[in-house]
């Protein structure tokens, strides 16, 4: 089964440029609420492995990343489309409220 990507400043503009949409997640391992959203993306990788790209951020190992797009508060889910942001996501979601982001950049 696919698993999200580890995303970091060495990697990330090459997956988020690619031509399928992507999710990436900001988390970090002392964030509760990111221990809560954690399982959730990864069941994400693999319901839509081939489909879309799923990666995380640590932002602890990433500070750079994390300054570039904003990061404050974290979970924070980006949606990106060619590079770009299309939605974001801040705090703790079901499952469907990030399968449904995914699904608007699919069409």
């Amino acid at each position: 089964m696919a698993k999200a990507i580890e995303l970091t400043d060495a990697n990330f503009e090459e997956i988020i440029n690619g031509d399928k949409p992507v999710l990436v997640d900001f988390w970090a391992e002392w964030c509760g609420p990111c221990k809560m959203i954690g399982p959730v993306v990864e069941e994400l990788a693999g319901e839509y492995d081939g489909k879309a790209v799923i990666g995380k951020v640590d932002v602890d190992s990433n500070p750079t990343l994390s300054a570039k797009y904003g990061i404050r508060s974290i979970p924070t889910l980006l949606v990106f489309k060619g590079g770009e942001i299309v939605d974001k996501q801040i705090g703790a979601v079901p499952k469907n409220v990030l399968a449904d982001k995914l699904e608007s950049q699919m069409a």
